[in-house]
């Protein structure tokens, strides 16, 4: 089989140019299509097939509903996430820090809720395949703060066996976070499709001879294609964080 080529490509999305779902309870904003938004020509980046900014009132959230077929990484980013599932893994709550994938496998069902009676919390939900059907449903955490701590890019959800991270049944998938002093830089990883979503602060990213990147702020993402290893470097004045999936 001939491998496919791709051109090296470069799509900036604003925060303020996604789709949004917005209730009494829930203000989610949604990078590519997802429920009742569809566009035909934004479903996905590489693998990453769903990445929701999702902000819970307090007390309130999802309630028990079900998934198949579906790797899902919960990343926590203020306040506190209590998840339940029926595959083992009972109630535990989640907070900065902390990581979670959600194998769906064969069916699972599990809620999420916000257990404060008064604060917002917010979390970014991902989406990637699985690359084989039928696995028992599971689900795993790691505490990864330490490793944050340090500096750069940190994989935090990987098919490929990294330390610290939680296991992706996705050999062609990482996600890497990172928490950025001001004016830190990190190389972006070369791959096929990239996806960077800056979760807090903002920063430069700096493209080479690929036009079109620049300045970003809080909650703007960056689709890349085939672009090598560009650099990100942290705005001055006040820390940042991003999310950063390489996929096949």
């Amino acid at each position: 089989m001939q491998a496919t080529t791709l051109d090296p490509g470069i799509k900036v999305v604003r925060a303020g140019d996604r789709l949004r779902t917005e209730t009494s309870w829930l203000d989610s904003w949604h990078c590519f299509s997802y429920g009742r938004h569809y566009e035909p020509d934004n479903t996905h980046h590489g693998l990453l097939l769903v990445c929701n900014d999702n902000q819970l009132r307090g007390s309130t959230g999802f309630a028990e509903h079900s998934h198949q077929e579906m790797e899902i990484v919960t990343w926590p980013v203020e306040g506190e996430l209590e998840h339940r599932d029926c595959a083992g893994g009972g109630t535990h709550a989640l907070r900065p820090g902390i990581v979670q994938r959600l194998s769906a496998g064969r069916g699972i069902r599990h809620s999420e809720m916000n257990p404060a009676g008064w604060a917002p919390t917010r979390y970014i939900e991902m989406w990637v395949p699985p690359d084989r059907e039928g696995l028992d449903p599971g689900v795993e955490l790691a505490d990864v703060s330490e490793v944050l701590a340090g500096g750069g890019l940190v994989p935090v959800a990987s098919g490929v066996g990294h330390d610290h991270a939680v296991t992706l049944h996705q050999t062609q998938a990482v996600l890497w976070a990172g928490r950025l002093a001001p004016d830190e830089a990190v190389m972006l990883p070369d791959a096929p499709h990239v996806h960077l979503f800056v979760v807090l602060g903002g920063g430069i990213l700096d493209t080479g001879g690929l036009a079109g990147a620049g300045p970003l702020e809080t909650c703007d993402s960056v689709r890349l294609t085939a672009a090598g290893s560009p650099v990100f470097t942290a705005r001055s004045g006040d820390a940042t964080e991003i999310l950063v999936w390489e996929t096949g």
